[in-house]
């Protein structure tokens, strides 16, 4: 795994846990209209009362795995944080911090770092290259 796919592992599981959020979002809208259906029907059948169910079903298991998703992310986040904390210079860690810890784009970066948007991509080949080299250094111990 490159140093690049490395960093991009946090940026993945955080879309996979906003897909996530907006799943069961839209689950507890829907269970929301099925009380709403249940509790104005004048005979309200079995089916929709276990069609409420799998609703609500689906909405914890999801919830579960967003708590799992999350401590996956809190953890890899962490050991990013210590990876990034081993490269020398202070600008490539700002540079690191902002695009794989806080997702920023290669513009913002460049505006918060007042820096040329070629430059912010040249900066960020440097500290990918010193990432590989704490990575290589870190497992072939």
């Amino acid at each position: 795994m490159t140093a690049k796919e490395y960093l991009s592992q946090a940026y993945r599981i955080d879309q996979r846990i906003n897909s996530k959020i907006e799943q069961v979002q839209s689950l507890r809208d829907l269970a929301t209209k099925a009380s709403s259906t249940l509790t104005h029907a004048p005979n309200s059948s079995t089916k929709n009362i276990h069609r409420m169910e799998d609703v609500i079903t689906k909405m914890l298991d999801l919830e579960s795995e967003i708590n799992c998703d999350l401590v996956q992310l809190v953890d890899l986040k962490r050991e990013i944080v210590t990876i990034i904390k081993n490269v020398e210079s202070l600008e490539l860690q700002t540079l690191l911090e902002q695009r794989y810890l806080c997702f920023k784009t290669w513009e913002q970066i460049a505006v918060d770092l007042h820096f040329d948007l070629r430059w912010v991509h040249r900066l960020h080949k440097k500290a990918l290259d010193k990432v590989a080299i704490i990575r290589f250094c870190d497992t072939s111990h």
